[in-house]
């Protein structure tokens, strides 16, 4: 990993940070996404403390509204024309459904759209880099989607339950990764996807009452983010997996995926609506 560039979103806290510290610690140069300054600042000088001299970056943005996944997408391209890994991490669930500056959901709009827009407007740096990679953190909670996405209403406007619609957008996750990863052969790019675990982290602490109560209660029994980092590392260096695309991954092997998970021409459809979302072509 010595001198290549890793682009890391959700990288101020949890799996993330850890991901990021190993990937620095490796030679990585690191461009990090972050939405709030003090968490970014805080990031920073832990990563610099567990890697010093590492080559580090901080951007700022709000990843669940559609421009300024666009504005970033441009500005990081600018500021980098060669990006060797990209690691879509940052993520969110909600008790109670709200919505975005642009009316979606907010979980499909941080947690789907994020990895979309941003995996599309860097491309043309990612296709610079000799073998680059895009590594999207999904989870084995795609499994709870069991009768897949809802194209009538991905914006669960009929029904709003947390774990089924946070449920869907690690299915979407999924389904995203493999029609990118059939989009992208030929291109030298890679895409895969991984189940961290059920790992100890800030998730869920932007709730209140009983739900926080309850994810804070669960997490007493979950993995460390140093466990949970582990296969993100794996996916974003290790020579094992520099030609497996499409793939989705847990404790650093293949995985079990549902069969939603596995239906193509839901991925395209998915596809499809998203670029529409996103105003971006087909």
């Amino acid at each position: 990993m010595q001198g290549k560039l890793c682009v890391i979103t959700g990288a101020t806290s949890g799996i993330g940070l850890v991901a990021s510290e190993r990937l620095a610690a490796m030679g990585a140069r690191l461009l990090l996404v972050a939405r709030d300054k003090a968490r970014g600042e805080a990031a920073f000088a832990r990563i610099q403390a567990k890697a010093p001299g590492a080559a580090l970056r901080i951007i700022y943005g709000d990843l669940s509204r559609l421009a300024e996944m666009n504005r970033l997408g441009a500005e990081i391209v600018q500021m980098e024309p060669r990006i060797d890994v990209l690691i879509n991490n940052a993520g969110a669930m909600f008790a109670e459904r709200g919505t975005t500056a642009d009316g979606l959901e907010r979980t499909f709009a941080t947690n789907h759209m994020a990895y979309f827009v941003l995996s599309n407007r860097l491309k043309p740096s990612l296709v610079a880099a000799s073998g680059a990679r895009i590594v999207n953190t999904a989870s084995a909670a795609h499994h709870r989607a069991v009768h897949g996405l809802d194209f009538d209403d991905l914006q669960s406007q009929r029904d709003y339950h947390y774990m089924t619609v946070y449920g869907r957008s690690k299915l979407a996750n999924i389904l995203f990764t493999r029609e990118l990863a059939r989009r992208l052969d030929g291109s030298g790019i890679t895409a895969n996807c991984l189940h961290p675990g059920f790992v100890s982290t800030r998730f869920g602490d932007n709730n209140r009452g009983i739900f926080r109560l309850g994810i804070g209660i669960a997490k007493l029994f979950a993995i460390s983010p140093e466990k949970g980092a582990e296969t993100i590392v794996y996916l974003a260096s290790s020579p094992d997996v520099a030609h497996v695309t499409g793939e989705y991954f847990a404790e650093c092997r293949p995985a079990r995926l549902s069969a939603a998970a596995q239906d193509d021409a839901a991925a395209r459809r998915l596809w499809e609506e998203s670029a529409r979302i996103a105003k971006l072509p087909a």
